[in-house]
């Protein structure tokens, strides 16, 4: 059974993050940006296809 170093597991932790190539503040505020505006895009082409959706609907059963 393996041994437990809590010492060599932060040791190793410290290695592996050194490891990470963390994107630049541009990068992280370009790909926010992407992420809203796609999700805002989203966001309306559902809302579209629900209103024509209850329009169809509206139509075929008279309701409304």
């Amino acid at each position: 059974m393996a041994k437990l170093d809590p010492a060599q597991y932060v040791r190793d932790v410290r290695t592996e993050v050194a490891k990470v190539t963390w994107p630049s503040r541009k990068e992280t505020l370009i790909t926010t940006g992407l992420v809203l505006a796609m999700s805002a895009l989203a966001a309306v082409f559902f809302l579209v296809v629900d209103q024509l959706i209850a329009l169809g609907m509206r139509g075929v059963f008279g309701l409304g």
